[in-house]
């Protein structure tokens, strides 16, 4: 039987704006109590007055213990967590030897740390309780190369490895780790990129809804869509120069470099200068 949702706790980061606030409606329209989190302070305000929040709060979640802080406060405010939705991240794309030191800092310390950041303190609540569930945003590029995104694939990765480990050391307690791979989502994290061939991007009320199937019931990893699990499952049985023609022809090795449209990936870029 499925899990209920109802009444329960949830805190979602990065839910100014598309996945985190496509998965923070979706929870409010099943009964959760949620907290919203972003650094952008604005849109987040914004955000949580569309949603009807239960708590909103501006949040870096590379300062750990700013997100200690932020779950105290929702929890003195809503009572103990039972959800933490670890969405917060920044996608840079571009060649490697073009990307600046300072922003592949960035990049690791708000995609990798933070979900460390948050974890940490969730567990503090869930392990006395001995009941969570605590869900990691990867990517399908954090098991599949994706030529202009390195340093990004890189911080996907280890979001995979983070969550697989935890949920590995904590399998003797009731608290439940998973990890979400979602395939090109139609957020500004794309602006100006076509996305694969032959595969449609996928609308972050998509990904919403894989997030709330793993809650209810749940599970380490969900694809999104699924139909991109089976492609790479179907990898580790073909030659490596035939899964080499496959993404050449999916337009892997092009899509978030020659292929992107520099103009409509402008305002996105120039947000996280300022990041």
């Amino acid at each position: 039987m499925a899990i209920s949702l109802t009444n329960k706790v949830a805190i979602v980061t990065g839910a100014a704006r598309g996945i985190g606030l496509a998965t923070a409606s979706e929870l409010k329209r099943r009964g959760v109590m949620v907290a919203i989190a972003d650094i952008d302070s604005e849109a987040l305000a914004a955000a949580a007055q569309h949603i009807q929040a239960d708590f909103s709060g501006p949040l870096d979640v590379t300062n750990p213990t700013a997100f200690r802080a932020f779950v105290d406060e929702v929890e003195a405010q809503l009572g103990p967590i039972d959800i933490l939705i670890n969405n917060a991240g920044i996608m840079p794309i571009g060649h490697i030897h073009e990307e600046p030191d300072e922003l592949s800092r960035r990049m690791m310390e708000i995609n990798v740390l933070g979900v460390i950041n948050g974890t940490k303190r969730a567990l503090t609540t869930m392990l006395p309780r001995n009941a969570g569930h605590i869900i990691n945003m990867s990517s399908v590029v954090g098991v599949q190369p994706a030529a202009g995104a390195a340093t990004y694939s890189a911080t996907k990765h280890a979001v995979i490895g983070f969550t697989s480990t935890a949920r590995l050391e904590y399998a003797h307690t009731n608290v439940e780790f998973s990890t979400i791979l979602p395939s090109f989502v139609n957020t500004e994290l794309v602006a100006g990129t076509k996305g694969l061939k032959f595969f449609k991007q996928v609308e972050p009320e998509e990904v919403a809804a894989g997030i709330v199937r793993a809650l209810e019931k749940p599970r380490g990893k969900v694809f999104v869509p699924k139909s991109v699990g089976y492609l790479v499952a179907s990898e580790r049985f073909m030659p490596p120069a035939l899964a080499s023609f496959i993404r050449s022809r999916l337009g892997a090795n092009t899509a978030l470099l020659s292929d992107v449209d520099q103009v409509g990936r402008a305002e996105y870029q120039a947000r996280l200068g300022s990041s």
